[in-house]
């Protein structure tokens, strides 16, 4: 397989479906090729619940961003997410083999780091490692080599639900896409939307999507905590759709087009023609009225956050603040309501670090989309081999060894 293979970001989302194809060029640079999105309607909360519906809409997004790049796609690097997702601190201690840290020691260490007991109906989704310890000496971040008798690793493990997980691949497979790895949604977002700095001090990544928020915290680069709130865009519609007796497509369209978090900041004499239903004639109301209804909703979303982060203890290491990214992310004056939730710097961060078609991913949709793209080049090997990290990606492994010893 070669370098410029194509790698596609498979973002599944509650409203709409995202696909980025782009190539990894010889000085690193990822290059995008192409883009597709297309309304979802076979999800709820971050969930698969209908999945010929899920299909469909992968499928036409797929079909436009291979138009669009002019090529066909066989695999893809696909996104997680919902309020089954569960993320907890773990531990593992090991003795040191032959007094020098190893390959086999930093294996072994993270290992017993997920030996932990966890439902049947679930799987570990990702070891994020945090810091080793070597004979009380803590902070360490590359033990490889270094000298000991004792070596610790506290890790992250992010959960998830395995018939969730399936059901993804299900739906990617009956597309003709085979799924090299599944990723939590904002760890794949945080490739391209935070930078070095911010999660060496200290940041909170919320991926505000449809159905829920998708929270990560990072600090001294690494993972701390992360949390699904089921909660998302999709309520804020549905509250403009019930405020304004508006149907639910129409109030979405109001709240992309004409939507404010801040009711402050709306002029007087500023109105919008509001669709009714039954037959009825269209209303012209204020856009403050919009406002008053949408601006209640978020404080209550990012409270809700706020609340997670203090019960992690995690809200007094956000020294950088907030970036906020994901497809409800580009309402108006979003950060100002942030900024008075959190009392930290916030900022709505999209896609960077990319060449090619960046005017349209640029936007806080594709974040995760693009994220999954730098993810999946991260991944390749030196071969340019996908390494096939999914539980369902490590069982067609062990069956393929099985054969090839027995045959």
């Amino acid at each position: 397989m070669r370098k410029s293979e194509p790698i596609v970001g498979l973002d599944i989302g509650t409203t709409a479906v995202k696909v980025v194809i782009a190539e990894k060029q010889p000085d690193d640079k990822i290059n995008i090729l192409g883009v597709g999105s297309s309304p979802s309607h076979g999800l709820r909360k971050g969930v698969v619940i209908n999945i010929e519906a899920t299909v469909k809409s992968i499928g036409k997004a797929i079909g436009q961003a291979e138009t669009m790049a002019g090529i066909e796609v066989n695999s893809a690097f696909a996104s997680i997410s919902g309020s089954h997702i569960k993320g907890f601190n773990s531990h593992g201690i090991v003795a040191i083999r032959n007094r020098e840290v190893s390959n086999y020691d930093i294996e072994k260490v993270i290992e017993a780091a997920k030996a932990v007991a966890i439902p049947l109906d679930r799987e570990v989704l990702h070891v994020l490692p945090q810091e080793y310890i070597i004979d009380e000496q803590d902070g360490i971040k590359e033990p490889l080599g270094m000298s000991g008798v004792r070596l610790e690793s506290r890790v992250h493990l992010v959960t998830g639900a395995v018939a969730s997980a399936q059901n993804v691949v299900k739906c990617a497979n009956r597309c003709g896409l085979n799924v090299n790895d599944i990723v939590f949604s904002p760890l794949a977002a945080s490739h391209v939307v935070l930078s070095p700095e911010e999660e060496e001090l200290g940041v909170c990544l919320i991926d505000i999507g449809g159905g829920t928020m998708d929270v990560a915290v990072y600090y001294k680069g690494a993972v701390k905590f992360t949390t699904v709130i089921p909660v998302g865009g999709a309520q804020i519609s549905a509250d403009i759709a019930a405020g304004l007796r508006t149907p639910v497509a129409a109030a979405e369209e109001i709240k992309c087009k004409h939507g404010t978090a801040k009711t402050s900041e709306v002029e007087n004499d500023e109105t919008v023609e509001v669709p009714s239903t039954g037959g009825r004639p269209p209303r012209v109301l204020s856009k403050s009225v919009l406002a008053e209804i949408i601006e209640p909703r978020i404080e209550e979303m990012f409270t809700l956050v706020k609340r997670e982060l203090v019960k992690a203890d995690c809200d007094e290491l956000l020294v950088s603040g907030v970036v906020l990214t994901g497809g409800s992310a580009s309402l108006g004056n979003l950060e100002q309501v942030a900024e008075e939730v959190f009392g930290v710097p916030v900022r709505v961060g999209g896609a960077s670090g990319v060449s090619g078609l960046t005017d349209l991913v640029r936007v806080p949709e594709y974040g995760t989309a693009v994220g999954l793209v730098v993810h999946g080049a991260r991944e390749a090997d030196s071969y340019g081999r996908f390494a096939a990290r999914s539980r369902i990606g490590r069982a067609f492994k062990k069956v393929a060894n099985w054969f090839s010893e027995h045959f």
